[in-house]
């Protein structure tokens, strides 16, 4: 929505970060809060696409993870604004304990019994020395819901990571805590929200239109 919101609603722009190298690398790794790196030179392009998508839509503040990932992605975005991003650390990544920087293959051969169990319920079931979706839902959630209330009449943009977005969007499509690892969300892409009277619907979902042949 380019024009502001109505006094009783609060527009969200909800985005993943841009890309970095252990997004890029195969077989793919996985990257908790616990590595921080910045954007690949594609996940530069990305955030500089995403960002020319929405200057010309009002957006009156931007809120970023404290993972630098997230912030360079968050501070592309908010500078045709002329805004300074605002952080939190409720929005960084899941912890993904003794699996960081490894692949699937080798969780699946090192730990087949808890990879089986995170597989079947990641929801109730951890990562190993880390969260469970559960765990992620519970510190995100609230904060997001904050935002939302405290800035009714305005757009706001949250730049975060797959897992927060998958679990947080998973409530508002209705679909099993367990599910949300099936919910895609591609780096940039753009999920719009609408906090309304108190109601939070989701009106798109994953849009990645400003990554015209940047998508792999």
């Amino acid at each position: 929505m380019k024009s502001a919101p109505e006094p009783n609603t609060t527009y969200l722009y909800l985005i993943r970060h841009g890309a970095t190298s252990s997004n890029e690398q195969r077989p793919y790794v996985l990257q908790g809060k616990g590595v921080n790196h910045g954007l690949s030179e594609t996940g530069k392009k990305q955030a500089a696409a995403v960002a020319n998508s929405l200057k010309e839509f009002s957006i009156d503040h931007v809120f970023s993870s404290q993972l630098e990932r997230a912030m360079e992605t968050a501070r592309a975005i908010a500078e045709p604004h002329g805004h300074e991003i605002s952080t939190s650390e409720d929005l960084e990544e899941c912890d993904v304990g003794d699996w960081e920087t490894m692949d699937w293959d080798s969780i699946m051969e090192q730990y087949p019994e808890e990879y089986r169990k995170f597989i079947e319920n990641p929801a109730e079931n951890p990562y190993v020395g880390g969260e469970s979706y559960a765990d992620v839902l519970n510190r995100v959630k609230p904060r997001l819901q904050s935002l939302l209330e405290q800035h009714v009449g305005q757009t706001i943009a949250v730049v975060a990571h797959n897992v927060v977005n998958r679990v947080y969007l998973s409530e508002l499509l209705g679909i099993e805590l367990r599910k949300a690892k099936d919910i895609r969300q591609t780096n940039t892409g753009v999920n719009f929200i609408r906090y309304k009277d108190g109601e939070t619907d989701l009106m798109t979902l994953n849009s990645v239109f400003h990554l015209d042949g940047l998508l792999g």
